[in-house]
């Protein structure tokens, strides 16, 4: 089996709609995004880490660079489903334009979308956001100089049950009948059982927690992960920093709120030659001198650009809720909302200097 050959020589229908197309306004972002990417090397790492059958029977696939802009344009325009992102590719010239797809082709089909997340590993998706990353780096910008960490909750896609009700699921699914439908069929979908509880402001909540760190110059997404909503996100600050740095320059100095301080987060910073900006708090062996009240609002300064990111995904992406029932696949979203929104906001920047 082999990829779908395409096209690339310009129709009729191409032609009548040019000078319509060069007006376009999302075709014109595309254009900007891709002068700002060297898609070839991206496409390398595709080929190492995607693969298809060997049948010589059977249809060719979708070649994975396209499949890969699929995912990207259903980050940037919004949109909320596989099915609907196979009609608007069907709808949308520009959209065609962006995938290298003839006008008179048909979309992918929606379930194409779901086998490509499921073939495409995460640490796929981390390697082809290290090496965006590093593209930018060599064009001048600043990647991992100073970073700032967060975490953010974010609610389940199966609806909240208690946790003695979730433990007799898991254990239900721990048997072979609980993998299967009543007919004895594998489950196709399930509820998710990876959520957990835990309390943020003396109020519950039941779901995961995205930990994210962001570069404070650029405002790239450097790393993201997520885990059960329960895991405290100070755990989660060594992880962060290691899996930000992108360059063979040293991280400076690292950024987060007060729920990252302790021992063990300052010793790590220490040990590693990082300067610490994490914000103090209150002990009950001390409060807070007026010195250290003006070093958490000149911290807050800069921490603010990962909150940032925190809500623009939450109103355009709809990141305040899980897409998936399971924690491997909403990894993978995380990390293609990553690469959409470093796309989108480095060919911005490249575009003004």
């Amino acid at each position: 089996m082999g990829y779908k050959k395409v096209d690339k020589t310009i129709g009729f229908a191409e032609l009548s709609l040019l000078s319509s197309i060069e007006n376009n306004r999302s075709v014109k972002m595309m254009e900007r995004i891709n002068k700002a990417v060297a898609w070839e090397n991206i496409e390398a790492l595709l080929k190492e880490y995607y693969h298809i059958g060997q049948s010589h029977e059977g249809a060719d696939a979708y070649h994975p660079l396209m499949l890969l802009k699929c995912m990207l344009l259903q980050k940037w325009f919004h949109i909320p489903s596989d099915p609907e992102l196979e009609n608007q590719i069907n709808d949308r010239i520009s959209f065609k334009k962006f995938l290298g797809l003839p006008f008179d082709k048909p979309s992918p089909d929606h379930s194409t979308f779901s086998r490509f997340r499921s073939r495409l590993s995460r640490e796929a998706m981390i390697e082809i956001n290290h090496e965006l990353l590093l593209q930018f780096a060599h064009k001048g910008l600043a990647i991992n100089e100073g970073i700032a960490i967060d975490a953010r909750l974010v609610t389940s896609a199966s609806r909240a049950v208690s946790s003695d009700e979730l433990t007799k699921l898991k254990e239900r699914r721990a048997t072979p009948e609980g993998r299967r439908d009543r007919k004895g069929r594998p489950l196709k979908f399930s509820r998710d059982l990876e959520s957990d509880w835990t309390v943020r402001d003396d109020k519950p909540h039941y779901g995961l927690k995205e930990h994210a760190s962001v570069d404070v110059d650029n405002g790239f997404i450097l790393a993201t992960t997520m885990t059960p909503a329960s895991v405290h996100e100070s755990t989660y600050l060594p992880y962060c920093a290691v899996a930000s740095s992108h360059t063979q320059d040293p991280i400076k100095k690292v950024y987060a709120d007060k729920g990252y301080y302790g021992r063990p987060n300052r010793r790590f910073l220490s040990l590693n030659g990082i300067t610490d900006g994490i914000m103090r708090k209150d002990t009950t062996a001390a409060t807070l001198t007026d010195r250290e009240r003006e070093r958490n609002r000149q911290l807050a300064k800069k921490r603010y650009i990962v909150e940032q990111y925190f809500g623009l995904s939450h109103l355009h992406d709809g990141a305040y809720r899980a897409r998936f029932t399971t924690i491997v696949k909403n990894i993978w979203d995380t990390l293609c909302r990553q690469m959409a929104f470093n796309l989108f906001r480095g060919s911005k920047i490249i575009l003004a200097t």
